[in-house]
C-alpha cells in the first residue's frame, strides 16, 4: 500500500516538473519557426540548435519522472 503523502508528493513532482519543459519546448519551437521564416537559408543551423535545445528541455521532464518513480518505489 502506498502512503497517500508519498503519492501526493510524486504527483506534484511529475505535475509541476512537467510544466516548465512544456512551456520551454513551445517557446523553442515558436522562436525557431520565426527565425526560419525570417531567414530560410539558415534553416539547417536553426533546426540543429532547436533539436538540441528541445532535448535538454525534455531531460528536465525526465528528471521529474525519475524523482516521482523514486518516491513511489523506493521511499514507499
Amino acid at each position: 500500500m502506498i502512503n497517500p503523502d508519498i503519492a501526493l508528493a510524486a504527483t506534484l513532482a511529475i505535475g509541476i516538473g512537467s510544466i516548465a519543459p512544456a512551456i520551454a519546448i513551445g517557446l523553442i519551437g515558436s522562436k525557431a519557426s520565426e527565425a526560419i521564416g525570417r531567414n530560410p537559408d539558415a534553416a539547417p543551423k536553426i533546426q540543429t540548435s532547436m533539436i538540441l535545445a528541445i532535448a535538454f528541455a525534455e531531460a528536465i521532464a525526465i528528471y521529474a519522472l525519475v524523482i516521482a518513480l523514486i518516491l513511489i518505489f523506493v521511499v514507499a
